[in-house]
């Protein structure tokens, strides 16, 4: 797996050596109105390694060398319950929450790192279509939110 080095400036993570997997476009993922700052980029790819579980890399399809580590928000804030506007819902064409991949941006400083619950990313799995969404009850969330430190296998 590539080894990552954060950049000060953005809330992305450039990557030493980038996975150059050969992608299919059934597998990229399709977010129309981009991210909070980086609104002009629409495709990504969703990578994974089991040692680095539970979290995920939402990697900027044009651009392999930056992406997000994410993390489904059930395997690190186990009551995180967020109200998605019915607008959102609608428009990704969400019909029950199981056709939802729901993730969280996480941010890491030093030994720290914090998840953003505050801004969900809420993608269809049929259609690999996402939205960053801000919940109804987005007061009730941290835009910092700790993440406990995992265990190092010694």
């Amino acid at each position: 797996m590539p080894v990552a080095k954060p950049i000060n400036c953005m809330k992305t993570v450039e990557l030493d050596a980038p996975q150059r997997l050969p992608v299919k476009p059934e597998n990229i993922i399709s977010i129309p109105l981009g991210l909070l700052g980086f609104e002009q980029v629409k495709k990504y790819v969703l990578l994974g390694a089991p040692e680095e579980e539970p979290f995920l890399w939402l990697q900027m399809l044009d651009n392999p060398n930056q992406g997000f580590v994410v993390v489904p928000p059930a395997n690190v804030v186990p009551n995180y319950n967020p109200d998605i506007p019915q607008g959102d819902i609608e428009a990704l064409g969400i019909k029950n929450p199981g056709d939802a991949i729901v993730l969280n941006i996480v941010t890491v400083r030093g030994n720290e790192s914090t998840v953003n619950l505050k801004g969900p990313i809420i993608i269809n799995r049929h259609t690999l279509i996402g939205k960053q969404c801000i919940p109804v009850n987005v007061a009730t969330f941290a835009l910092q939110h700790p993440i406990a430190p995992v265990p190092v296998a010694a």
